[in-house]
């Protein structure tokens, strides 16, 4: 773990369900879709590929079952599975030190804080 570091996942929203792998970083995603020869072992964070049932990236985590995956993305070998996850999700950035809000970067600048007065 890595203490208070953003915690970076990558969200896919399947026909079936919602799927969110962690991983290392933003960058490290980015390295890997530009230079596949990037071992995946460098980008991925636990190898675990997780469900929210239908709750797109908010929802409760829960492991993905094989037939889920099956279902899904036709296969559930975790490499491949978390290949096509990297290829078509989009990237989260979440403050791992409790802060909430949307930290959704591909919607472009955030309007409105007005700041302390």
């Amino acid at each position: 773990m890595h203490g208070n570091a953003a915690q970076v996942k990558v969200h896919y929203k399947g026909e079936g369900d919602d799927f969110v792998i962690f991983v290392d970083s933003a960058q490290s995603v980015r390295d890997w879709k530009a230079d596949k020869s990037v071992p995946l072992a460098q980008v991925v964070n636990g190898w675990k590929i997780f469900c929210t049932h239908k709750h797109g990236n908010q929802g409760q985590l829960d492991t993905a079952s094989n037939s889920q995956l099956d279902n899904e993305f036709g296969t559930h070998k975790e490499e491949d599975v978390v290949i096509q996850i990297l290829e078509k999700g989009n990237i989260l950035e979440t403050e791992a030190a409790g802060k909430s809000g949307d930290r959704n970067t591909q919607n472009g600048p955030l309007g409105g804080h007005g700041g302390a007065h």
